[in-house]
């Protein structure tokens, strides 16, 4: 009979099959890359984050939000050169920050934002029964989630156990305890 694990790594591994459909721990290795296997379930249509493509500095999955814009809003990814890092992208990214942070990440999800002469989408509703346009800019909407996720500015390493982001965008976290460890919500908390 196998074991269950009962640690937080237990935990989110078992969150992140659920939202994946992949088996994360138990990659197989072909040649020199690494196939996820899936999981019995279909998952619930997240894609599995890195940790390393988390922008601290504007608090944002940066490759997700890029490769979202670029998708579903191409000429506008290009008329606010987003391709490359540079000027441009940095106003465009303290832009979508000062926007979520004055109205919220709900608020700029459902509105978009107003950046110079570009309206930029951010988020894609679910379409009405029918319409095909509309299923097709929503089935490009990226949901994510992301394990052991450093967002501490400076290099104390704090990490949150979850996060999961809409295109790019963190819209919840989650700091994982367990009373077998004698870990309560206050240690959460802190």
């Amino acid at each position: 009979m196998p074991t269950t694990d009962t640690s937080e790594k237990g935990l989110e591994s078992i969150i992140v099959t659920a939202l994946t459909g992949l088996d994360i721990d138990n990659l197989r290795v072909h040649g020199d890359s690494q196939e996820p296997p899936t999981f019995p379930y279909a998952g619930a249509g997240y894609v599995q984050g890195e940790p390393a493509d988390f922008d601290r500095a504007h608090a944002l999955d940066l490759v997700k939000l890029l490769s979202f814009l670029q998708m579903t809003q191409p000429e506008t990814f290009e008329q606010l050169h987003l391709a490359t890092d540079g000027p441009e992208r940095q106003k465009f990214l303290a832009r979508l920050q000062g926007e979520v942070t004055r109205r919220g990440v709900v608020d700029v999800l459902r509105n978009g934002i107003q950046h110079g002469p570009a309206s930029v989408r951010l988020f894609f509703a679910s379409p009405s029964p029918g319409n095909r346009h509309a299923r097709q800019l929503y089935d490009a909407n990226i949901f994510s989630v992301t394990r052991q996720l450093r967002y501490s500015l400076d290099e104390t390493q704090l990490a949150l156990d979850l996060c999961l982001f809409i295109n790019g965008l963190p819209v919840a976290t989650f700091e994982l305890k367990n009373e077998l460890t004698n870990q309560t919500v206050d240690d959460a908390v802190q």
